[in-house]
């Protein structure tokens, strides 16, 4: 007599069809199975030798496996078909006088996509939302959640998260993956910009604290690794030792205490790509592949100097950084924010990325992805500082806003007036009219990063063509606050500030 029996593995119930001379495993009748499922099939008869088996009526090719038959490259396409086994001489059950069994093959994933999370408060949830086609089950970082019938569903996401996996099964077996990260609201900033040097420096610094004590800033930007490549502080990662980064211009922990004692949260600014001692360092090591060289395989310089600029695709110059920004954040700094975390400005067929795959713009957001990853463990976040001509430029320096900002808990625009040329967003004179092109040229990152990251803009503080006093410098933090932007960065290479420009008591 015909036997039929339910097995269940795990969470999978295979039918398995028996007569006294064949067995089928792991398919059962009527099945939507995925291509893979066909690997685990088997057939097991008193003769292996003498049994035949058949797809869609084609002989099909089979291996032996001890007493078992499987088949070879058991790959089919998406539809219906039917399996057949015939044994000679064995008593006819079924039809053609063998066992069958008609199954469908499925394929096709599920398609998944997701919302954006919204930036979550440091210590609070968030939502993650999505919609799964023809998905059976969604798990969220591992759990299951649940779907519903449109294939919609939603789920909590921690603060402390940074990035969660989302995974999509359909009744086949098929499964589709995203990652969806979650970004940090940023509880604010009113900062100035100081270098390692002008730190070490009371003249520069105590002002600054100063303005601290007043309320004036609630934020200090401090270096830690410079446009020249160099560490301020005595940096232990291997790499910036190796190559004479660290020059021990002062003690983080030691400035890290006083500025919270004061209630100063601090910025540790790590300037990436643009990194001379690096690259000189390599270049003459015998590492030329971490250095962006010319077409003719030399360094790329650009203006910049004759070793300007790591290349932003070499693992060891991503993972040196990476480093630096773990350091800093277990140190205790608040957030990391890279510069220079681009390609050179220039025309991009001059330059020679060293096993770049994909666009550089590809290679500066999977970086952010990364260093994100990395420091979200410590409680810090993470920002990136951005040209202004980027939001409608991005090509030319491989600054892609939207997805940088799927990254980064922020972004930080440096829309300087006196950078702008006459006409851009409409503003005739941009350097004589600080409120009209911080206000224009804002209003198009926010439309870039909305639902994506906060934006926090960097502000000039310094006087190029025109003087640039109290008053244009509250212009443009008028303009941020028009945009909805309550915080910014002041910056003055020089380290100098009119404490006249800002509020006290704030």
């Amino acid at each position: 007599m015909l036997v039929v029996a339910v097995l269940t593995v795990g969470a999978v119930s295979v039918v398995v069809w028996t007569r006294p001379d064949v067995t089928v495993t792991g398919l059962a009748e009527d099945a939507v199975v995925s291509p893979s499922t066909l690997r685990t099939m088997a057939v097991r008869t008193g003769d292996p030798g003498a049994a035949e088996v058949l797809l869609n009526g084609e002989q099909a090719p089979v291996i032996r496996d001890g007493d078992l038959l499987r088949l070879d490259s058991p790959e089919l396409a998406d539809g219906a078909h039917r399996l057949e086994v015939r044994v000679p001489g064995a008593m006819a059950w079924l039809p053609g006088g063998g066992t069958s069994i008609e199954f469908t093959v499925d394929g096709t994933p599920p398609e998944l996509a997701l919302e954006p999370v919204k930036p979550v408060a440091p210590g609070e949830s968030g939502e993650l939302r999505g919609l799964a086609r023809d998905a059976e089950s969604v798990r969220v970082g591992g759990e299951p959640v649940p779907v519903a019938g449109d294939g919609r569903f939603s789920a909590p996401v921690d603060s402390r998260a940074g990035t969660v996996t989302v995974e999509a099964r359909d009744a086949a077996g098929n499964t589709a993956t995203e990652r969806a990260t979650v970004p940090l609201r940023h509880p604010g900033m009113r900062a100035v910009h100081l270098t390692a040097s002008a730190w070490a420096s009371a003249t520069l610094r105590d002002p600054v604290l100063r303005m601290a004590r007043e309320g004036r800033i609630d934020t200090v930007q401090l270096d830690i690794k410079d446009e020249s490549g160099e560490v301020g502080y005595d940096s232990q990662v291997p790499l910036a030792r190796e190559i004479g980064a660290t020059r021990g211009l002062y003690d983080a922990r030691a400035a890290l205490d006083r500025l919270h004692e004061l209630g100063v949260r601090v910025v540790g600014r790590i300037v990436v790509f643009r990194d001379p001692i690096l690259a000189e360092a390599s270049w003459h090591g015998g590492q030329r592949d971490r250095v962006v060289q010319t077409t003719g395989g030399q360094p790329w310089t650009g203006g910049y100097g004759e070793y300007a600029f790591t290349n932003l695709a070499h693992p060891d110059v991503r993972a040196y950084n990476i480093a630096l920004a773990e350091e800093a954040a277990r140190l205790g700094f608040d957030d990391i924010l890279y510069d220079y975390i681009r390609r050179p400005d220039g025309d991009r067929s001059s330059m020679r990325f060293p096993g770049l795959e994909g666009s550089a713009a590809d290679a500066v957001t999977g970086f952010l992805e990364e260093t994100r990853t990395a420091v979200r463990e410590h409680g810090t976040l993470l920002g990136a500082s951005v040209f202004g001509i980027a939001a409608s430029r991005p090509e030319q320096i491989a600054q892609d806003i939207p997805a940088m900002a799927r990254h980064a808990d922020y972004i930080a625009p440096m829309v300087y007036p006196s950078h702008w040329g006459p006409g851009e967003y409409g503003v005739a004179d941009p350097e004589s009219q600080p409120y009209d092109i911080t206000a224009r040229s804002l209003a198009h990152f926010a439309k870039l990063t909305e639902g994506r990251a906060d934006v926090i803009p960097w502000l000039q503080a310094f006087s190029l063509r025109e003087n640039y006093g109290p008053e244009e410098i509250r212009a443009q933090i008028r303009a941020a606050a028009d945009n909805g932007m309550d915080s910014f960065l002041l910056w003055n290479a020089r380290c100098r500030y009119d404490p006249a420009a800002l509020s006290p008591g704030r």
